[in-house]
């Protein structure tokens, strides 16, 4: 039976690992859906998508923010990464587990332990934005909660039929 471990980021070799899993999730979507491969405005843009990387920590600093890290076997595996949004309102960024720490759980055990996180930094609700074709990844919040909301005022109107939006409530 695999050893699985799920932690908040604290170190600078964390942050490393982190930054690894990014990459590695890039690599895996431009593999899995060439047609959204990078190009000028998509968000995983090399330059900009190397730029939120290198300020993983800030943007995800403690204690409105945190990176969790998974791991099977001692073997980086996963992560998820939250900050403020507005008040009281987390956003959850880049949940991803590695091919070789899929089916373990992971995905729910990252979101699970994130929740609990988000409660103790004061947050009552959590909300992201995901591309459609991702729906493995849609049909996993929906089972633990999250329900589709409107896309915000202002948001690009050509994403408008590539990304949704969705909330759950944390208390």
């Amino acid at each position: 039976m695999a050893q699985i471990t799920v932690r908040m980021a604290q170190t600078p070799a964390d942050f490393d690992i982190a930054r690894v899993l990014c990459f590695e999730w890039l690599d895996w979507h431009w593999r899995a859906f060439p047609a959204d491969g990078p190009r000028d405005g998509n968000p995983m843009n090399p330059a900009a998508f190397q730029t939120e990387v290198d300020n993983l920590e800030s943007i995800h600093a403690r204690p409105k923010g945190a990176i969790l890290l998974a791991e099977v076997d001692g073997n980086p595996a996963g992560c998820v990464m939250y900050h403020a949004s507005e008040p009281g309102v987390a956003e959850i960024k880049r949940l991803f587990v590695n091919e070789g720490g899929r089916g373990h759980g992971l995905g729910r055990l990252l979101l699970e332990q994130m929740f609990a996180a988000m409660i103790v930094d004061g947050y009552r609700m959590v909300r992201f934005s995901s591309a459609r074709f991702l729906t493995d990844a849609r049909r996993l919040y929906e089972t633990v909660g999250f329900k589709d909301i409107a896309q915000p005022d202002g948001f690009p109107q050509h994403f408008r039929d590539f990304v949704y939006f969705m909330e759950r409530p944390l208390v």
